[in-house]
């Protein structure tokens, strides 16, 4: 079932006086529980297309559409609200808030809804930690743990909203061969359980290997679709 309807999407850029065309009307379909990559090189628009998906950004022209909703037309505040409801985010730098620890750096993003208790929110945050690694490290503050451990943080933090999206920007780029494996398998994990529908941004050849659906980019348009039947 289609969760993610990019429809003749362009995004134009304005540098100076010359305008710069980051997708080239670009359409695409991405169904719930997928596992998908966005792979090519810097400059292709992978991380602009992201940008959008995640109602951070909006397009020249097109709609974005996810779980039925334009998110191109949506305010502020209601984009705000609609990442709140159904979007995570992993990033390559993690984006851990240093002075809180591991235990409210996951419950952040919580904090914002308000129809959630503080047993609830105890209840589901220490429940992901537990499923990716991190529950005996739950008060320790980021500066007291490896970029592996940060990248399981920021995936529990990522999914304690229950989104239905993830969002996940070079997500293993700074990590080693056996610890980037690990994050995966654990997304992996989530989406299984979860159906949460993961996708990436990435020059990762591991993540590549493991996605369901790849997509290269090349200067904002999609040059080739894989879709891998052994996952």
């Amino acid at each position: 079932m289609s969760l993610i309807r990019i429809d003749n999407v362009t995004k134009l850029y304005q540098t100076g006086e010359v305008p710069v065309t980051a997708l080239k009307d670009l359409s695409v379909t991405i169904n719930q529980k997928s596992f998908v990559s966005f792979i090519g090189p810097s400059g292709s628009g992978k991380s602009t297309l992201l940008n959008l998906m995640g109602a951070l950004d909006k397009p020249t022209e097109g709609k974005v559409v996810i779980n039925n909703v334009d998110i191109a037309g949506l305010d502020r505040t209601q984009s705000a609200i609609f990442r709140g409801s159904n979007i995570g985010f992993v990033f390559q730098n993690f984006n851990m808030i240093p002075v809180l620890t591991v235990f409210e750096n996951v419950e952040y993003p919580l904090l914002m809804l308000k129809h959630i208790s503080a047993n609830e929110r105890r209840d589901k945050i220490l429940t992901l930690l537990d499923k990716v690694g991190m529950l005996d490290q739950k008060d320790k503050y980021p500066n007291q743990i490896s970029g592996g451990q940060k990248q399981r943080v920021a995936v529990a933090r990522a999914l304690v909203t229950n989104p239905k999206i993830v969002l996940a920007d070079e997500p293993t780029a700074n990590l080693d061969h056996k610890t980037a494996y690990k994050v995966i398998s654990i997304m992996h994990e989530m989406q299984k359980e979860f159906g949460t529908t993961f996708i990436f941004s990435t020059h990762d050849t591991k993540i590549v290997d493991e996605a369901e659906i790849i997509y290269t980019l090349e200067d904002g348009v999609i040059v080739n679709s894989e879709v891998k039947t052994n996952n």
